[in-house]
């Protein structure tokens, strides 16, 4: 018996009555039900049956269904199963790593884990802004594009930003993405009024800034630019519709995830993105003024946006589906 299996059992047969059915259901009062707004279940209508080396959760009142196999990333029902069991977020990251561990080869888990990318070229005369700082630099260009990131609100030590004096990017701020200690690509976002707005460089699957996030943080925050991520050291997907493999890394993290879209109707693809996985949705009350997560740093610092992105996260699946909505009627209004 594996080390999931041992802990989901544990939990569920400590401090309850629970009896075993002839068909070999776990059966007890359900821990799910009063949290997806039905009331509390006193019939013992939750039911867990294990099953080789995984096990099946199944509520015959509130209909909720969880379970995990070896092979499987723990998907976000059961991630929400063992919380509500009574397990902290920290043990859930743990028995996530282990999921990993078991896991069998599956093409679309190992994809999303252990996929390579390439390296890739910054381009050229490009260094950091510190190192040009103390290299001495006085190019009008460079401290333009250096007074344009404080203007955002942003530190230059929140992240390794980048400019070029080559031709095409003396205008850009430029972004780097890293891998395990690789750039594999880059973003140069125009400062001035001027198409194209970025110039990218970015391969299928890469989640911005993943390598930043640790395994002592209890939230992955998600945006979909690397402005906002920088802004509160979160990732970004850089599109509002992620794909698979973008999904199962951030999944693998064994953290609870907040999505922030956009305020936008395309935004409201994301919070799609969030209802297939069981991810949190914050949609703060900032002022009419704000697009994203950058626009509320500016205007409200660090500290105070990351409080009010905590403060307003909704889980409750109803909630959330009246946020999508909220944003996908913002253009017929």
């Amino acid at each position: 018996m594996n080390e999931i299996i041992e802990t989901v059992l544990s939990l569920w047969r400590t401090g309850r009555k629970t009896k075993q059915t002839a068909s070999g259901w776990i059966s007890g009062n359900a821990v799910c039900c009063h949290h997806r707004g039905e009331n509390a279940d006193t019939k013992g209508r939750g039911g867990m049956m294990v099953s080789g080396e995984g096990f099946s959760w199944h509520c015959f009142n509130c209909g909720f269904k969880a379970g995990w196999v070896p092979g499987k990333l723990l998907s976000g029902n059961t991630r929400q199963l063992f919380k509500w069991l009574g397990l902290n977020e920290i043990d859930i990251g743990k028995l996530g790593l282990v999921a990993l561990r078991l896991q069998d080869g599956q093409a679309v888990v190992k994809k999303s884990l252990n996929f390579e990318l390439k390296e890739i070229k910054l381009p050229d005369d490009c260094l950091s802004i510190t190192q040009w700082i103390e290299n001495g630099l006085e190019d009008p260009d460079f401290i333009k594009v250096v007074e344009y990131i404080l203007s955002r609100g942003m530190d230059l030590d929140w992240y390794p930003w980048h400019w070029s004096a080559a031709n095409g990017y003396r205008d850009r701020a430029i972004i780097p993405f890293y891998q395990d200690g690789k750039t594999v690509g880059y973003t140069g976002r125009k400062i001035v009024d001027g198409k194209p707005k970025y110039l990218t460089d970015s391969q299928s699957g890469y989640v911005f800034n993943l390598d930043r996030q640790n395994y002592h943080r209890q939230y992955i925050i998600v945006t979909e630019g690397q402005f906002d991520a920088i802004a509160v050291d979160g990732v970004a997907i850089m599109t509002n519709e992620p794909n698979e493999v973008q999904m199962s890394r951030i999944n693998s993290l064994g953290r609870e995830v907040i999505v922030v879209p956009d305020r936008d109707r395309p935004g409201a693809k994301l919070i799609q993105a969030a209802l297939t996985n069981k991810w949190s949705v914050s949609l703060p009350p900032w002022g009419d003024h704000i697009k994203d997560v950058a626009d509320a740093v500016k205007t409200y610092g660090r500290l105070y946006t990351l409080y009010t992105i905590l403060h307003y996260k909704e889980t409750n699946e109803i909630k959330i589906q009246l946020l999508k909505k909220k944003l996908e009627k913002l253009t017929d209004e």
